[in-house]
């Protein structure tokens, strides 16, 4: 004869119920959010008087007014129509023709208005991201999607990386969200793979070294159709400029006015001590006061060179985190082969999260230690928040203050590269958890 156990109280646990923390970080979220969209709704209409203002000024030079001069019959990639027509302050970078239509729906209305939509829908990409990385997470350790997005969104938000990219209106988000949704379905869903680098295409110092080392990872599909969707999503545009313009060669003789002009640019150049890059030669040239002849398209060719090799290489290992490690060495080498800025790590949002619990769970093993050293490099643009920012500025000076995050970075790649070679040399064949 058998007796049922009385029922008893559930033991006390004293934690926090399980939407709790999701609540909190959705308020604090939440309220970042708000902060960080005030400047969309706060910005003066744009004119010649205030084409000095930063907020929203990527979004003024690099969509409202570009996409305005298309509209009135011109070629925004001509800096002399842009300033000439419009209170812009930058020239209008060659981003993908394609973007000029993709984004038609925020010139359309009135300037505040089409600030606010687009600010939101950056918030929202931000967001979507935050899920991204959470979902890179749950590969490795059981987290829970919703409170893990809520709390990388936070602290993705509340980070100096985020604020930028809606203080500004940068279309950082998007294009990070179609890097790092090109790593994550390459294999299981390539054709959706292919649709995301086009998207990261829009900037093609983006599009270009991730198709490239897509490719040398194995996922040509993916390289090769993504990089076809953007180019024939871009033609009509292309076309319609080339026949505005009169022809083939005008058109390239706007294209060469528009290099030019970036180039020689305080903002941009690579020789300028006052530009906010983090691509390898604009940090050495900080550091050194010395630009070699050729350095951009040398370190262009050289960075990718080392990239492909050892993402092939990482990509062969019996180890199961080196895939890992492969994907984040991949965003880095993008952000230091070409052109870039602090807020361009974005992309490596995803792939930072998954390699920082990859270091945590393996952090006592010998030879992971550069894999800690590139996560804590990394978090520096996030950190450089405006209060670090006047402290570097009053102990170090401005030319530290511009330096700090591509110094940052480019350790953060060096450690990569350093931990790949190791892998490669000693790991190849050892099973995961052996040293």
């Amino acid at each position: 004869m058998t007796t049922e156990a009385p029922d008893r109280p559930p033991v006390p646990t004293g934690g926090l119920g399980p939407h709790v923390p999701l609540a909190i970080s959705a308020v604090v979220c939440a309220a970042g959010a708000w902060w960080a969209l005030r400047p969309s709704w706060q910005v003066p209409a744009p004119t010649t008087a205030n084409r000095p203002e930063v907020r929203l000024q990527d979004f003024r030079d690099a969509l409202y007014f570009p996409i305005r001069e298309l509209l009135a019959g011109g070629n925004p990639y001509d800096p002399a129509a842009m300033f000439a027509h419009w209170p812009v302050r930058q020239d209008f970078n060659l981003y993908q023709p394609y973007h000029l239509v993709l984004h038609l729906p925020f010139a359309l209305p009135g300037y505040r208005a089409g600030a606010v939509a687009f600010t939101v829908l950056a918030l929202l990409l931000l967001v979507v991201l935050a899920g991204m990385a959470a979902r890179r997470l749950a590969m490795r350790v059981p987290v829970p999607l919703a409170p893990a997005t809520a709390a990388l969104a936070t602290v993705l938000v509340l980070s100096q990386v985020g604020k930028a990219q809606l203080y500004l209106g940068q279309v950082n988000p998007l294009v990070a969200v179609g890097a790092a949704g090109a790593l994550l379905a390459r294999h299981s869903r390539p054709r959706w793979a292919s649709v995301a680098l086009a998207i990261a295409w829009l900037k093609p110092q983006f599009g270009l070294p991730l198709a490239i080392l897509l490719f040398a990872r194995g996922s040509r599909r993916v390289a090769l159709g993504g990089t076809a969707v953007a180019a024939v999503a871009s033609l009509p545009v292309v076309v319609v400029l080339v026949v505005r313009g009169g022809g083939v060669g005008p058109f390239l003789d706007v294209i060469r006015a528009n290099l030019a002009h970036a180039a020689s640019t305080d903002y941009g150049a690579v020789d300028s001590f006052t530009a906010q890059r983090v691509d390898l030669p604009a940090v050495l040239f900080r550091l050194a006061g010395w630009l070699a002849p050729a350095a951009e398209p040398a370190t262009l060719a050289g960075v990718l060179a080392i990239g492909v090799v050892l993402v092939r290489r990482l990509d062969r290992l019996a180890d199961p985190d080196s895939a890992a490690v492969a994907d984040l060495l991949t965003c880095l080498t993008v952000v230091v082969a070409l052109v870039h800025q602090p807020g361009d790590v974005l992309i490596a949002v995803p792939a930072l999260a998954l390699a920082a619990v990859v270091w945590w769970s393996r952090r006592r093993e010998p030879g992971w230690w550069p894999l800690g050293l590139a996560v804590a490099a990394l978090t520096v643009p996030f950190a450089h928040l405006h209060a670090v920012d006047v402290a570097v500025r009053a102990i170090l000076g401005a030319r530290a203050a511009v330096t700090v995050d591509g110094v940052a970075v480019v350790v953060a790649w060096l450690s990569l590269l350093v931990l790949a070679t190791w892998l490669h040399t000693v790991r190849r064949t050892a099973p995961a958890g052996t040293s």
